[in-house]
């Protein structure tokens, strides 16, 4: 019998079905966040007068779902197992990275 993955990506605000993830940067931090077409443009038109004024920087970066490092881990288990061993991370949104590492070298 063979093994399904699905892996299912929220809006970090709401906790929706995600349609895109938008990456940004700020202070010399990239980053990412999962959102609904509303909600993304939303982010768009809230950024947009900064973007408009701002000077690009580099070229476009391109990020691949598969890539992830929550895409072979149930971010459930993870959480739990967190949780009994002291972690402090939200119930939503992404899982850090690094207890995602922990988790794996934890032979989970």
């Amino acid at each position: 019998m063979g093994t399904k993955t699905i892996v299912l990506f929220h809006d970090d605000l709401t906790d929706a079905p995600a349609d895109t993830t938008v990456s940004f940067g700020l202070d010399g931090r990239d980053y990412e966040i999962d959102l609904t077409d509303t909600n993304a443009e939303e982010l768009r038109q809230a950024l947009g007068k900064y973007v408009e004024a701002g000077r690009k920087v580099g070229g476009v970066r391109r990020r691949r779902r598969a890539s992830s490092p929550v895409a072979d881990v149930d971010p459930k288990a993870v959480r739990a197992w967190a949780a009994a061993k002291g972690y402090e991370i939200s119930n939503r949104g992404r899982v850090p990275a690094a207890v995602i590492e922990a988790y794996r070298a934890a032979g989970n």
